[in-house]
């Protein structure tokens, strides 16, 4: 099976500021984008799964499938807590720092850690892999496409934040019938 997992592109708002789970807007030029993402994709993939956020359904929209688009909570990204919409800078550093010394296991606060969000993720591609599709789109998050491709590969999830993500990226996994990974792509970067 291919797996495209896509992540959304720019969202409209201030740089520095954590927004996880918010649904925030895409920048007015995110049609551009998407013009440039469609090259990387098949012409036709059997399924199309994404968050339930507008900045990953809007794009999910305009990938020219003819199938239905199944929206997934577990696709969202890390839940922020009390640091949703906020300035990095404002939050309690000593929290902060304590969170970005372990953010697998440390919760935020209000929120999640890695290990929640890694464990909807596996409970997703899981779901994923007893599929017998050709070829499928995910239209993600940063996080949620660290987590599954830490997930295929077995890479700790201390190392996740190593693996590149970049707004409208394209990462194709290829996976064999026994939820193996065989090889695994970026086709883009804006």
């Amino acid at each position: 099976m291919e797996v495209y997992l896509i992540r959304h592109t720019k969202p409209l708002i201030e740089k520095g500021i954590c927004y996880g789970q918010s649904d925030v807007p895409l920048v007015e030029s995110f049609e551009n984008d998407v013009i440039t993402l469609i090259k990387h994709l098949p012409a036709k993939v059997d399924a199309v799964y994404t968050s339930p956020l507008s900045r990953c359904f809007k794009l999910a929209q305009l990938l020219g499938t003819t199938g239905n688009i199944a929206k997934d909570a577990r696709l969202m990204e890390m839940n922020f807590g009390d640091w949703e919409l906020k300035n990095w800078d404002v939050i309690d550093q000593s929290v902060l720092n304590t969170w970005m010394q372990d953010f697998v296991n440390v919760k935020v606060p209000g929120g999640e850690n890695f290990v929640e969000l890694h464990a909807r993720v596996n409970s997703f591609m899981d779901e994923l892999m007893k599929k017998q599709y050709k070829s499928v789109a995910v239209v993600a998050h940063a996080g949620t496409i660290r987590s599954a491709v830490s997930k295929i590969l077995e890479i700790p999830l201390k190392n996740a934040f190593k693996l590149p993500v970049d707004y409208a990226s394209v990462t194709k996994l290829n996976i064999s019938g026994d939820g193996c990974y065989t090889s695994l792509e970026y086709l883009n970067k804006l």
